[in-house]
């Protein structure tokens, strides 16, 4: 046991607490592949002071309490002195000396309360949020309100999905309110029709996780009555019988496989849906899914069809695709048609709702060797599998070309968000970045709301000074933080949808809190998807619809 008896105050810091253990508890903190690529970098970097000091920065001090594997050490660092101040709130203080640290920890362990190991380590309540004064006279605003381009387009699909084949396709590029605008027309339609069913369909779970949050935003404000919220993706699974009024957020992959094992839950589920939309509508002609969207589109007489897009085409350059995909919808597409402007970008860019972003790629000739095998099975998915974003994630040269452009972002912009491979990936950057003396928080659709809110708070503040969010999962409406101004993407992926999302987390304009200009930067690995400016693809595939 380690010396601690300089500290004379109650309780005992956190952070002394850190400085006394081990330095293989710091290693298991920061984790041996940051360790490794941090001796690449510089050998101090993994020195046992700077293990230490990384440690305490990465670390949730109340996670790392929670957890045995990391409090047992913190509490061999304390002095005899404290350990008996610690062992009076657990009330084993009357223990033999030695033998009062291992009783201690074995109390902890089965302790349903551990608010007072919090309390004596120095971690208080998270601060409560100030109330706010409403003035003598004011004006009301709507929480969840939309922009003129957005009510035009919102009224235009209305009108389209109320005549034959009820069937239309939304199409808004990145950045201009698609998701806020669709949800509108959900939140109408349940008012409208209820009880009834919508169903929404995309493909990956960080545009299902948004629609399903973000609905429940938008319920909260324009709803009438409470409805039932369904999440039918990954390994979520609720019992779909008794849906009757609500709103399904559902898988693709998910409800095709649900159908094949059970046709009737398409038969059930199609007489109580009245709208369905497709997240990313260019899959909806896709020979796997197309039965499916049939069927919950049209079942009910009342059925009708709306489709999303950040591009009105199916692919880049397959013109019979795109005109098959006009086809599927009735060749009805709205679009934001602004007298005076060529395209709709231009318009949003001019009038502050969009900043103008300029693309570059970082092209990494590091990468995973794709076999032939590899390399068809990426043809026919749907997203870049999970096994291909792990090995780019565990590539350190890759991860070197990653930190050091995210450097150079940091000596022209204050906010700057890392779209990652995968957890493990943005946990890993965030630790080599704090190590090299930046601020790094990291956001990840698995981690504790709590700890997730509280990064996101911080990444949100008012701090003039430049900060780092490293994301992996999380396009959720509690994330959007507009001052963003620059986005590295090293999640490589082939949904359009998904990445002109992550684009638009940098490119929010002056009327919605951020700025003039933007810098997305796009890592290009060998063999899989990247992009270059997808300002040209809301130009592409007019031929093919009817206006």
């Amino acid at each position: 046991m380690k010396a601690a008896s300089d500290y004379r105050g109650k309780g005992y810091p956190f952070d002394l607490a850190a400085v006394r253990t081990p330095v293989s508890w710091a290693r298991a903190v920061v984790g041996d592949s940051t360790v490794g690529l941090l001796s690449l970098l510089d050998d101090e970097l993994a020195g046992e002071s700077s293990l230490r000091q990384l440690a305490r920065e990465m670390g949730d001090p109340v996670q790392l309490l929670q957890a045995a594997e990391s409090r047992d050490p913190l509490i061999d660092a304390l002095s005899v002195e404290k350990l008996k101040e610690l062992a009076t709130e657990f009330g084993v203080a009357a223990d033999p000396v030695v033998s009062l640290g291992r009783r201690l920890c074995a109390v902890l362990a089965q302790a349903d309360d551990l608010r007072p190991l919090f309390s004596f380590f120095g971690l208080g309540r998270e601060p409560e949020a100030l109330a706010r004064r409403t003035p003598a006279l004011s004006t009301v605003s709507a929480s969840y309100s939309l922009f003129d381009h957005q009510r035009r387009a919102a009224l235009s699909v209305e009108r389209g999905l109320e005549a034959l084949p009820r069937r239309v396709l939304l199409h808004m590029p990145t950045g201009a309110g698609k998701t806020r605008t669709a949800l509108h027309l959900v939140c109408d339609h349940l008012r409208r029709l209820g009880p009834t069913l919508v169903v929404w369909l995309a493909n990956s779970p960080e545009l299902l996780d948004q629609a399903a949050e973000e609905f429940e935003t938008a319920w909260s404000s324009l709803g009438d009555r409470p409805v039932a919220v369904g999440r039918y993706w990954g390994s979520s699974a609720p019992d779909l019988s008794d849906l009757r009024d609500g709103f399904l957020v559902a898988g693709l992959q998910k409800i095709h496989a649900g159908y094949r094992r059970d046709p009737n839950l398409l038969m059930i589920l199609g007489d109580r849906t009245t709208l369905t939309v497709v997240d990313e509508a260019h899959q909806a002609i896709a020979p796997t899914y197309r039965t499916v969207i049939d069927a919950l589109a049209h079942k009910n007489p009342k059925g009708r069809l709306l489709g999303l897009s950040a591009t009105p085409g199916r692919s880049w350059d397959d013109v019979e695709a795109d005109a098959e995909l006009s086809a599927f919808f009735g060749g009805r597409k709205v679009v934001l048609d602004v007298d005076g402007y060529p395209d709709p970008v231009a318009y949003l860019m001019d009038n502050g709702y969009l900043a103008r972003p300029t693309f570059r790629t970082l092209n990494v000739e590091a990468g995973p060797a794709l076999s032939a095998f590899d390399r068809e099975g990426l043809a026919d998915a749907l997203d870049v599998p999970e096994d291909m974003l792990q090995a780019l994630a565990d590539d350190e040269q890759r991860n070197l070309k990653i930190v050091t452009a995210v450097e150079d972002l940091l000596t022209r912009h204050k906010r700057i968000i890392v779209f990652t491979a995968s957890v493990g990936h943005a946990h890993l950057v965030r630790a080599v970045l704090t190590a090299r003396g930046h601020e790094a928080l990291v956001v990840t659709g698995e981690m504790d709301r709590r700890a997730r809110e509280r990064a996101i708070r911080r990444y949100k503040g008012s701090s003039p000074e430049p900060i780092v969010m490293c994301n992996f999962g999380v396009l959720t409406t509690g994330f959007d933080a507009p001052q963003t101004s620059a986005a590295l993407i090293a999640r490589p992926t082939r949904s359009l949808v998904l990445y002109s999302q992550m684009v638009g987390r940098a490119t929010r304009g002056r009327l919605a809190g951020g700025g003039d200009q933007a810098e997305i930067v796009t890592v290009v690995d060998p063999d899989l998807p990247g992009f270059g400016d997808v300002a040209d693809a809301f130009k592409n595939w007019e031929d093919v619809w009817n206006d």
